[in-house]
């Protein structure tokens, strides 16, 4: 009786369909080129994002803006008018502050502020070479003292002593630099533009707008 022989094949795949060599090359070759896709992509956002970011860098933070000058709370120490005369004299402490909102320190020369009463002027104080710092506000302290010496007689400070209110305005320019990362440094001047209203009867400073 003749034996039988069990002979093994091979098992079909599930759906009938066997891949070959060359398809799988085409599968590593389409794996390859997503991934490069996905890198350019990586590479595009990255180039788009480091754009974006040294664009708001040039416009906030290399942005050069003039800097502010302003007077700050007056402290009238004596305030003295004669109607009869007419004249008047005050001494006051105040503070002039610099205001710099840059990423960078504003330096200034020396300079002065100058008070006048309808342009003609009564008194000034000066102003010392400083810094102020980066996105801060310099204050310098000073002692300010005014009298009508210097007016002409055709001027008409009768009438405001008589009115009570005695009007001045104070101005000042500082020249200077704003330097950036320790580089670049651009010139800017900073100007104050202020007036003061006096009543004389309180002795007291009515009111102070600066622009």
């Amino acid at each position: 009786m003749a034996e039988k022989t069990n002979q093994a094949y091979p098992l079909a795949p599930a759906n009938g369909y066997t891949r070959s060599d060359g398809e799988s090359l085409v599968s590593e070759d389409e794996l390859k080129r997503q991934k490069r896709m996905k890198l350019f992509m990586y590479i595009g956002i990255f180039i788009v994002v480091q754009i974006i970011v040294m664009t708001v860098f040039g416009l906030t933070v290399m942005k050069v803006k003039t800097p502010k000058v302003r007077l700050g709370e007056i402290n009238v120490q004596s305030l003295n008018s004669v109607p009869a005369t007419p004249s008047f004299d005050t001494s006051f402490t105040t503070q002039i502050r610099v205001k710099n909102t840059n990423w960078g320190p504003y330096k200034f020369d020396a300079s002065t502020a100058t008070f006048m009463y309808q342009g003609v002027a009564v008194g000034q104080v000066s102003i010392p070479k400083s810094k102020a710092g980066m996105r801060s506000t310099k204050k310098i302290s000073v002692s300010v003292i005014l009298n009508t010496d210097a007016l002409p007689s055709s001027s008409t400070i009768g009438t405001e002593v008589n009115s009570g209110i005695l009007t001045l305005t104070s101005q000042a320019k500082l020249t200077g630099k704003v330097e950036l990362m320790l580089i670049m440094k651009k010139k800017k001047s900073a100007t104050m533009d202020c007036t003061i209203a006096f009543d004389l009867s309180t002795k007291t400073v009515k009111s102070l707008q600066c622009k």
